[in-house]
């Protein structure tokens, strides 16, 4: 394993880069810098496994481990061939090859590229090749632009939201990375309770109880850098054992109307680690009260719309929310999601400005904050 620093890219949705910049640096990488899709770092293989093991914002790492110029097939085909794979790549690890190109290009054909670095891998280094994405342990991702070929790295492999310990999700599931993001933006730093009046799978209490507790978001799951060359086994378990935590003082609330939603958030939290102290309960919004204690969070993913509920029918349940939490939760902060501007406003709620708007499953929402109500 080499300790020359790498090119580390950590991808995240569009309108989160700053806030996983933010938790990077927190983390202590070095001089991570936001540019669009994601956070620009540097360090050897360590850093890269503790990216993808700690960081709670990103989507995915992929790593820069190479680069040479090709103005024709025929030279990306002999310098593809001296490259040196088997420095990165094992031989009985099936590969699949993704290759992007832009007009800036001598070469432009994506397609004919990728079979030119598909065959240099397979005959000088005798790895399989494969084309389908779930028949590969390993992503070479290849970009041509200005004629320079760059080969990169998945060294997640699944995407970084799927920690590895959540089964069950409801019909419109936040994403974890994004609800760590948002949770983050919110000002959110473990030593708070957070109650999620719409709670769905789960998703918000349980990152919060997890931040709170110490744990790490990749400690249950296997990622594509264990297929690398580079991966040195012993290192990575030291790693992964990381230092123990105590449990947090605070509790963490879920309520939500559905009784399967409750179910599935009591399971979900039950495989990760964090059930002590989460409590779920079958509860409606108007009957929302807070708990014992000092305000801390709230903050919900209501529906909008888009893919639950009906956006006429659904001012009246914001209107509610809004109502409920003006009424009871005083000195409380509020976070809530949504694709839709005037539901956010309907709530009534001192909103500052909100956040910039970021992709989930196909719409873009966005991040509306308030500060402690009075």
């Amino acid at each position: 394993m080499t300790d020359t620093p790498l090119d580390i890219f950590l991808a995240c949705p569009p309108g989160l880069e700053q806030v996983l910049a933010d938790e990077a640096r927190a983390a202590g990488f070095a001089a991570p810098r936001a540019v669009p899709g994601g956070v620009e770092t540097q360090g050897g293989w360590p850093e890269v496994w503790r990216a993808n093991l700690t960081l709670r914002c990103a989507a995915r790492v992929l790593v820069r481990v190479g680069a040479f110029r090709a103005f024709h097939l025929a030279q990306l085909d002999k310098r593809a061939r001296k490259f040196p794979w088997a420095d990165v790549l094992r031989a009985d690890v099936p590969v699949r090859v993704e290759t992007a190109t832009s007009r800036k290009n001598k070469i432009y054909h994506a397609g004919a590229a990728t079979q030119r670095i598909e065959t240099a891998i397979a005959e000088t280094l005798g790895a399989p090749v494969v084309q389908e994405a779930a028949e590969a342990a390993v992503s070479v991702k290849v970009r041509i632009e200005d004629n320079l070929v760059t080969v990169s790295l998945d060294t997640s492999g699944e995407p970084l939201h799927r920690r590895g310990h959540k089964e069950a999700v409801n019909k419109a599931p936040m994403r974890e990375n994004l609800a760590a993001a948002f949770l983050r933006q919110c000002g959110y730093d473990g030593r708070e309770p957070v109650v999620d009046p719409m709670c769905g799978s789960g998703t918000f209490v349980i990152e919060a109880a997890e931040i709170a507790a110490g744990l790490m978001p990749g400690r249950t799951r296997r990622f594509a850098f264990e297929d690398l060359a580079s991966f040195a086994p012993d290192a990575w378990a030291r790693m992964r054992a990381g230092q123990p935590h105590a449990a947090p003082a605070p509790v963490f609330y879920g309520y939500d109307r559905d009784q399967g939603a409750i179910r599935m958030s009591d399971a979900n939290a039950a495989r990760s680690g964090v059930d002590a102290f989460t409590s779920f309960a079958c509860q409606s919004v108007s009957d929302l009260t807070p708990p014992d204690g000092p305000p801390g969070l709230l903050i919900v993913n209501p529906p909008y719309g888009a893919r639950i509920g009906n956006k006429g029918m659904l001012h009246g349940l914001y209107g509610t929310l809004g109502k409920v939490l003006t009424e009871r939760f005083s000195g409380w902060r509020v976070g809530l999601v949504t694709s839709e501007g005037g539901l956010a406003k309907a709530t009534g709620l001192p909103f500052d400005r909100p956040g910039p708007p970021v992709p989930l499953g196909g719409i873009k929402v966005t991040l509306w904050r308030t500060g402690p109500l009075p």
